[in-house]
C-alpha cells in the first residue's frame, strides 16, 4: 500500500528540489560554457547544455605556465598548511580537554575571546610587516595555523573519550605524550579527518590574505591567479596575442575552464570524505 505524501511534505520536497537546482546549476553552466564555442558563450546561447563542443579552452589553460605554478603553490599551501593546522590544533585541544589543567577556564576564555573579537585587517597586516613575513610562504603557513572554533570542536571530542582509558595507561606507566599518540589520536580519526578537511578546504580556497601578503608572482596560489583572470581580466599578454577570430575560445571560456580546473580536485575528493564531516562533527558534540 502506497503512502500518500502530505501537502507539507510536498512543499518541503519542492523547496529542496529548487534549492538543489539553484546549487547545481552554476556548476553545470560553468562546465557547459567551458566546453562550448566562444561565440555561443558570448551571445548567451549556452544556458544549460554545451553547444558546439570544443576543448580548446582547456588546452590553452593547461599550456599556460602560470597555471601549473599556481596549482603547485595551492597544493603546497594546502598540504603543508593543513599539517601545521592539525599539529597546533591537537596541541591546543588536548590540554584544554583535561580537568586537571590549572587555569583551564582562564585559558579557555581567552582562546574563545578571539572568536568574537579580532584585531582587524590593518593591525593584522602591520603585525605581519613588523615580523618580516610579507611576501613569504611562512606567512601563509604559520600565520593562519589555527582556528579557535576547530580547537573547541576537537577538545569536545577529546572530552568524550573515557577517563578510564587514560587511568589504565598511567597505571602501565605511559606518559602524557604516549597517551595522546597511542590512545587519543587513534580513537579520534573521524574528528581529525573532519577538522583536517575543514582546514584543507579553507586552505585550498584561501584568497584574501594570500592576495594581500604575497606580491611575488611565483608564490601566489591558484585563487589569486583566478582573481586576475576573472576580476581584472588580466590574461597574460602572450595568451591574448595568440587569440584571433578563428579560435574556438575566448576570455570567457578560458575563465570557465580555469574555474573547472581549480575546483576539480576538491570535487573528486569530497564525496569520498563527506561522511567524516557529519560523523566527526556529531562525535565532537558528544559529552560524557
Amino acid at each position: 500500500m502506497k503512502k500518500r505524501l502530505s501537502l507539507s511534505m510536498i512543499g518541503i520536497y519542492t523547496v529542496l528540489i529548487v534549492l538543489g537546482i539553484a546549487c547545481i546549476y552554476p556548476f553545470i553552466y560553468v562546465f557547459s560554457s567551458s566546453i562550448s564555442s566562444s561565440q555561443d558563450v558570448i551571445t548567451g546561447k549556452v544556458l544549460l547544455f554545451p553547444r558546439h563542443i570544443t576543448f580548446e579552452s582547456y588546452s590553452r589553460v593547461l599550456s599556460e605556465p602560470g597555471i601549473w605554478r599556481a596549482y603547485g603553490n595551492t597544493i603546497f599551501y594546502t598540504v603543508v598548511g593543513t599539517f601545521f593546522n592539525l599539529l597546533l590544533t591537537i596541541c591546543g585541544a588536548y590540554p584544554l580537554s583535561k580537568k586537571r589543567l590549572m587555569g583551564k577556564s582562564f585559558f579557555a576564555f581567552f582562546i574563545a575571546f578571539t572568536m568574537w573579537f579580532q584585531a582587524g585587517i590593518i593591525p593584522t597586516y602591520l603585525n605581519f610587516k613588523e615580523l618580516g613575513l610579507l611576501d613569504t610562504r611562512t606567512s601563509i603557513i604559520i600565520g593562519f595555523a589555527i582556528s579557535t572554533f576547530l580547537v573547541f570542536i576537537l577538545r569536545s571530542f577529546f572530552q568524550s573519550v573515557p577517563d578510564s582509558l587514560e587511568e589504565s595507561a598511567k597505571v602501565d606507566g605511559a606518559s602524557d605524550l604516549q597517551i595522546l599518540t597511542k590512545i587519543y589520536l587513534p580513537l579520534s580519526k573521524p574528528a581529525l579527518v573532519t577538522v583536517g578537511l575543514f582546514y584543507a578546504v579553507a586552505r585550498w580556497n584561501g584568497y584574501f590574505w594570500t592576495m594581500i601578503l604575497l606580491n611575488d608572482q611565483s608564490k601566489i596560489p591558484l585563487q589569486v591567479l583566478l582573481k586576475k583572470l576573472i576580476v581584472e581580466m588580466s590574461i597574460s599578454e602572450q595568451m591574448m596575442g595568440a587569440m584571433d577570430v578563428t579560435t574556438q575560445y575566448s576570455k570567457e571560456t578560458i575563465i570557465y575552464a580555469t574555474i573547472v580546473v581549480s575546483i576539480l580536485p576538491i570535487i573528486i575528493v569530497y564525496p569520498f570524505l563527506q561522511k567524516y564531516f557529519v560523523k566527526g562533527t556529531m562525535l565532537g558534540g558528544i559529552k560524557e
